[in-house]
């Protein structure tokens, strides 16, 4: 069976090692990384896939050598992908950076406060910031000062 690169087919599973899962395809053997296996962190594959199992594989590249990679995640249909990307971040919120080094300013959406208001919250922000860098700062100068030799 000649395989062609970007074409999705089954195949059977019939080898799980730690870094990936051979899938027999045809007359041949492709190797689906451990990588390729399912959109979340993977780790371990026989929670995935079990031996024997007919799994959907897209061909993602060929050597001159014979050796087939495969990619089961990029097998999935594209409305699924996005559904799931979608209902993703619904359940996790975007995440805010609220550290010393971030300067931006994030009001909520759901709050209608006036100009004036947010106004005083940015500065009220801003200066939270500007006197924790200052600590950190301090204490990083007095460290310095201490390690030059006199």
């Amino acid at each position: 069976m000649d395989v062609e690169v970007g074409a999705i087919v089954e195949g059977k599973v019939s080898g799980i090692t730690n870094f990936g899962v051979f899938v027999d395809i045809g007359e041949t053997t492709g190797m689906v990384h451990i990588s390729e296996v399912a959109r979340n962190y993977v780790k371990d594959l026989k929670e995935f896939v079990k031996m024997g199992q007919e799994v959907k594989v897209k061909v993602i590249s060929v050597s001159p050598e014979g050796k087939i990679g495969l990619s089961m995640k990029q097998a999935e249909e594209p409305e699924k992908r996005e559904e799931r990307r979608y209902t993703r971040r619904e359940r996790e919120p975007a995440k805010v950076s609220r550290g010393a080094d971030s300067f931006e300013f994030h009001p909520r959406q759901q709050e209608s406060l006036s100009f004036e208001d947010m106004l005083s919250k940015f500065k009220q922000t801003s200066d939270e910031k500007l006197s924790g860098m200052k600590k950190t700062d301090g204490n990083r100068r007095t460290a310095q000062n201490r390690r030059k030799p006199q």
